[in-house]
């Protein structure tokens, strides 16, 4: 209900739901929520498997906070706790398609710094990409099924 409110099409909750039953893609634990005082689901993070080349990764996305409550801390909650979850699973980078002044709060920053590319066109500084450890990030085009980078 959260992304289909957040977002103008169906088309984010439709790729949630695809994903869902992807066994290739979806990574337990890393699908998170936050919730009101009532129990209801105000924001939501998802991190599934892609590759950055032949490197293994996660791409985030969609991220989904509802609109009357944008800008008060739900996503950060929620991507932060995302991040960390994938941490803990010793997961190593995380790359996104995104608003390139929100996510550098976590420490992303831009791709093509580090020869990260996409295959779907979009302005350069929205493509990002983050190392959860000390490793470097690898270069490569970034495969990514659900989210249209094949």
């Amino acid at each position: 209900m959260v992304t289909l409110a957040a977002f103008p099409t169906v088309e984010e909750a439709e790729m949630i739901a695809l994903m869902r039953t992807d066994p290739d893609v979806w990574v337990e634990g890393l699908s998170q929520v936050a919730t009101n005082s009532e129990g209801e689901v105000i924001a939501h993070c998802l991190l599934t498997r892609c590759t950055i080349g032949d490197t293994p990764a996660l791409i985030m996305g969609p991220v989904s906070v509802l609109p009357h409550l944008q800008n008060q801390g739900a996503g950060t909650a929620v991507v932060t706790v995302c991040l960390e979850k994938a941490k803990e699973l010793q997961e190593s980078f995380v790359v996104l398609v995104g608003h390139p002044n929100y996510y550098p709060r976590f420490g992303f920053i831009q791709a093509d710094t580090y020869g990260i590319t996409i295959t779907i066109d979009c302005p350069r500084e929205a493509i990002m990409a983050l190392s959860l450890n000390s490793d470097p990030l690898p270069s490569g085009v970034i495969h990514a099924r659900f989210h249209g980078l094949t």
